[in-house]
This record gives C-alpha cells, structure tokens and sequence, in this order.
C-alpha cells in the first residue's frame, strides 16, 4: 500500500482532554478519530488491526467447534423485560422505540436473544453441547466515556454463548474457552492476568475476569506476591485469622455520645483503635434492607453482599431509609434491638472483637465492651469485607498486592439464569423438561487496540507486536525526488509483497524527519529506510521495538527480515 492513498492524519500534538496513554497515540498516529462523545471511526490502519485480532479469535474459536453467526444489534424490549433486566440494567441501556410505538433496545450484550433463538430451535438434550458466537458492535450509554476506547458508548465485541444439556458439559466448555482466550491474548502480544471475577449484571456462578495491567487501568486487580492468587477488588478474599485474645471480658456498658457521628469522632471518644470498633452500616439489596457488621478500620464490600443474596444490587441505605428501617439516625445504628425483619450479616472478622464498641441503635448512644459471642450469639459470619494490600493471601502464600488493570475479557457460568425464566427447554434422555444450561464469553476487541497501547507504546508512538501489525514492513525512502531511491523502494516493495510481507511505502513528498516521526507513531514492526547508499544498494532496517538498526545489501534484505522478526 502507498501512503499517498491512505487516510492517515497523524498529529504533532496530543489531543485535548485525552489522558491514557493509548488515547493520545492512536488519535496522533491517525488510527481512531472522535465522532461524538463516547463514539469513534476506526480508520484504515486500526480497522486493519481489528480485523487481525478477529482473524485471530475466529481460527481459535472455529477450532474448537463454536459456530459464528450474526445477530441484529436492535434487540425486542420485550425480551428483557422477560428477563428482568429491562430496569435492573440501569441508564446504561439505550432504550428507543419504532414508528409503532414498540420498544427495543441496542444491544449491550446477547445473552436474551440467543436464549429465545435456541429456545425456538433446540428441543432435545441430542443436539447439545452448542457453542455460538458473534463479533459485533455493542452499546453501553456510559455516563462518562473517557480514555478513548477504554470506556466508549460504542465498542466491538466477541461475545459467544455456550448451550449444555448437563453440568460436566458446562465444565469442559468452559475450561476450552479460557483456553482459547489465553491462545488469543498470547499472540495479540499482551501482559495480562486471569483473575476471579464478578458475574455482575450477567448472573450466573464462576466467572473468570482477563485484565491487562496498566496504570490507567479502572479496575483493581488483587494478587498474592508468592502464589498465582490473583481476583478483582469486587471478589478478591484473604486468610482469615482469628486472633484469640486473653483479656477479660468487661460489662456491657450504655454510653451517651452526643455529637458523635463517624468512625473517627468513636475512635476519639473511647480512644480505641478503629479495629476495636463494630460498625453497622445499613444496605438495601434488591430494595430489602440488610444490617451488615464490619470492623470499624475495614470497609463493606457492596459485591460480596449482592453474591450472599444472588441479588441484583446492594447499594447504601440513605439517610430516609435508616430511619425508616431502624428507627434511628446514622451514627447510632447498632445490632442490638434490630427489628425481626431486617437480617443482620457480620464480617468473619468482628468476631475476634473484645470489649469492643459499637453503636445503640438508641440515638446519641453507644455501647461500650461488645463481646460478640457472649453479646450478639445469633449473629451470622461471612466475608464481607474488602481486602487490604498486605492482607495474607487466601491460599496462605505471601501477601496480597495491588494493581490496576483493564478488563479485556471475561467468561460466566451463567447456568440457568436466562433459560428458567425464559423458558428454554430441552427433554433429557430421560423425557423430561429441563433448562439448557448455558455460559457466557467475551473479549473487548476494540478494547484491545487500547490495552496493548497501553503497554507497548513509548514516548514516540504506538509499538504493534508482530501478529497484528497494520502492515508488516515500513518502507522510505527518505528523497522522492532521488531517482535512484525511487526506482530502489518500488523494487523492494514488488519483492517483499511477492513474499507475502504487507508493505507500507512512504511515498509522500513530505522531508525525512517528518517520515521517521509518523514512522515511529504509526508503530508498524520493522521500518527500512532507503537514503543516501541506494546507489549501492544498502538500506538501513530498524526494529521499532527496541530500536536497533542494521545496514544491509538488498540482496540480503529478505534474510535480514527473517531474521530480525524473530527479535520481535
């Protein structure tokens, strides 16, 4: 391809507003441009990068058996108010109606339409296992889309849904998808962790997060420092250790505690330690409220609450609502005198608590000397908190680190979620109705330009890894108007597009500087420069990567290639 005839409007500057990294280099190396807020065009070079990684997961998807297909993007309404994900999903959801008055929606994800797709096709454990996919744009109206691609309104996708009659079916699909993951995140050239993750909105039971790690990363990934432990913030545990103490229990005791509303005015009030403190703290799940316990320096995790009632959401009770439900202000909220409909959870942790304080349940009063087990037996223990860095990993090796990370894909054990409630059978073997079982499995394409940006681009520009390079080779000559350099660079490019390398020519009229600087933002692997030696033949070849530079005869120029490929 020649330069000339690309759309390819590299920048000098960043743009305004972008922060990531990856935003600012794929907007200046002329890959991606903004339409609206949240929306970009992919031009030519990123479109030829996208269409790369999807070769890619379409080979290890299709060698596995999964069948693609293609779904529309404008869902019925009506199929997730079946599912009851018409509200729950939240503003997020694009929601438009046709010139009859009836609802749809643009699709976020796939997994009601493939469930009545299959529900209308599929009637007998025989034609089981299945295993559909599709790559396609999705919609997710973000309330505020940044970083480029890493947080759009519109996005590329796989997303492919897996269809059992049983749950060892489930199991080996599962099993084969994260494998085919891991196959397409190696060749793509990124870094990345697989982690626990949070089925979130999608429902379901395991769920196994892929993340990138990177600085601008939204997500926080929990790993140990000695083991391959590694889960997201949402689901991320450590070893409970239950500290036995040998100190007398003391009385409990009513205290006034007027004016005494947080946890750091109770520090100072008793002067304790934060950790001899037992907050309470009020949540409505699904909109039912729930009392939840936890030690006064550690904070709830609104996830694990939501998994402990396999609801939808778990979310702060506000200032109304405590008052509503306990009878008492924020700050006096207590575990003792809840009433009979409000179940109380407590953290694992609170148990090991002695002679601790915690609020009344009696406005301006606390209790002091708390002992748990002597003063709350009914209470029920769970992990409900949210790790620390330095908390002991949960298998018991090493400590627990963070780092920030870009979710680049996921896979769910969503089981019968969408199926039961939209009634999609199949008879077993035995002739009686079951639901399918089914699973869940996305990569973020599109998101993918960003993640490896991220990590391989430097202060001059995008680095692409050899697989899914927009071209191959970048060939300059570095004088359009040297005749012999001209005549040089079409030789090589006949040669090197015989061999089946895709050549990228700098053929502009444009100085050498300005070709070298695009050269580098562009990121193409390997970049030959044809300048004053054409006359005998020589050419410079760099490694983008690393930024070695070796002089060659033409005649040696395919071996060289050969041989400095396998450096990248």
């Amino acid at each position: 391809m020649k330069q000339s005839k690309m759309l390819i409007p590299t920048q000098k500057q960043d743009p305004t507003g972008a922060e990531a990294i990856s935003h600012k280099m794929l907007i200046r190396a002329g890959f991606i441009r903004q339409v609206s807020a949240g929306t970009y065009a992919y031009l030519p070079l990123a479109y030829r990068v996208l269409e790369k990684i999807e070769k890619i997961i379409k080979k290890e998807m299709n060698e596995t058996g999964a069948n693609e297909m293609l779904l529309p993007e404008i869902i019925p309404a009506q199929y997730w108010k079946d599912s009851e994900r018409y509200e729950s999903y939240g503003p997020e959801l694009f929601k438009l109606k046709n010139r009859h008055d009836t609802d749809f929606i643009l699709g976020p994800t796939h997994e009601e339409t493939m469930t009545e797709l299959i529900k209308g096709t599929i009637s007998s454990y025989k034609k089981l296992p299945l295993n559909l996919y599709q790559i396609q744009d999705k919609f997710r109206d973000e309330d505020r889309p940044r970083y480029g691609l890493l947080r759009s309104r519109e996005f590329r996708m796989l997303d492919a849904y897996s269809f059992a009659s049983n749950d060892e079916e489930l199991d080996a699909t599962y099993k084969e998808m994260n494998d085919v993951f891991r196959k397409v995140f190696d060749q793509v050239g990124l870094n990345y962790l697989g982690i626990i993750g949070d089925s979130g909105s999608m429902g379901g039971s395991d769920s196994m997060e892929f993340s990138a790690p990177a600085s601008v990363g939204e997500d926080t990934i929990v790993y140990s420092d000695d083991s391959d432990y590694a889960a997201n913030l949402e689901m991320a545990t450590d070893m409970f250790v239950n500290k036995k103490s040998h100190a007398e229990l003391n009385d409990l005791e009513l205290v006034d505690t007027p004016d005494v509303k947080n946890i750091n005015q109770v520090s100072k009030f008793f002067d304790i330690d934060k950790s001899q403190i037992i907050k309470s703290l009020l949540y409505m799940v699904d909109e039912k409220p729930v009392l939840i316990l936890i030690r006064g320096d550690q904070e709830v995790n609104p996830a694990k609450v939501k998994n402990h009632f396999h609801a939808d959401e778990a979310d702060l009770a506000t200032i109304d609502q405590v008052s509503e439900y306990l009878g008492v202000k924020p700050g006096s909220v207590g575990p003792f005198d809840v009433p009979t409909d409000v179940p109380v959870l407590s953290d694992e942790y609170v148990q090991s608590i002695v002679n601790g304080v915690t609020g009344a349940n009696q406005t301006d009063k606390h209790y002091q000397n708390v002992n748990p087990k002597r003063d709350l037996p009914e209470l029920e223990y769970g992990d409900f908190r949210l790790v620390n860095e330095g908390d002991i990993s949960p298998d018991g090796s090493g400590v627990l680190k963070f780092t920030k990370g870009i979710e680049i894909g996921h896979i769910f054990k969503l089981g019968t979620r969408y199926t039961k409630i939209l009634g999609a059978n199949i008879l077993d073997e035995n002739g009686r109705q079951k639901p399918i079982i089914m699973g869940c499995y996305g990569i973020g394409v599109s998101r993918l330009l960003s993640a490896i940006s991220e990590q391989q681009a430097d202060e001059n520009g995008l680095v692409w890894p050899k697989a899914i390079a927009p071209f191959d080779v970048h060939l300059i000559p570095t004088n359009m108007k040297k005749d012999e350099q001209v005549e040089l660079a079409n030789q090589i490019y006949a040669d090197l597009q015989a061999t089946g390398l895709e050549v990228l020519m700098d053929d502009r009229k444009e100085r050498a500087g300005v070709k070298f600087a695009d050269s580098d933002l562009i990121g193409i692997p390997i970049r030959i420069t044809i300048g004053k030696k054409a006359d005998e033949g020589i050419v410079e070849v760099k490694i983008r990567k690393t930024g070695e530079t070796v002089e060659t005869k033409v005649d040696d120029l395919k071996n060289t290639i050969e041989i400095l490929s396998k450096e990248i």
